[in-house]
């Protein structure tokens, strides 16, 4: 099977999708980006690093708005918040190979 490769909204970083989250506009609310972990959720997705750092470049960086084609201001904090209980969950670091 090929591995996908897809760009973190972020960091700007190409990576294998399957390390990244992918996130949509909620369709009951299209202000607010919602995780999809699953990757069924309807609409235009975007891919983002699942850490709290990248949620918070990518806000200040303006990116869920641009890459989510957004017409207003949108909130993550039902992604942040969703992050928050998945590090609770799993409190091991994660460690970056380092790349010689």
């Amino acid at each position: 099977m090929k591995e996908r490769i897809r760009t973190c909204i972020a960091t700007r970083r190409p990576m294998p999708d399957h390390q990244l989250l992918r996130v949509v506009l909620d369709p009951d609310n299209p202000t607010v980006v919602i995780p999809d972990p699953r990757r069924h959720l309807p609409g235009r997705g975007a891919w983002i690093t699942p850490t709290l750092g990248a949620v918070e470049q990518a806000d200040k960086r303006k990116a869920f708005r641009r890459a989510l084609r957004a017409s207003t201001a949108v909130d993550a904090g039902p992604l942040r918040a969703y992050l928050q209980k998945v590090e609770a969950a799993d409190p091991t670091p994660t460690r970056k190979k380092t790349e010689h």
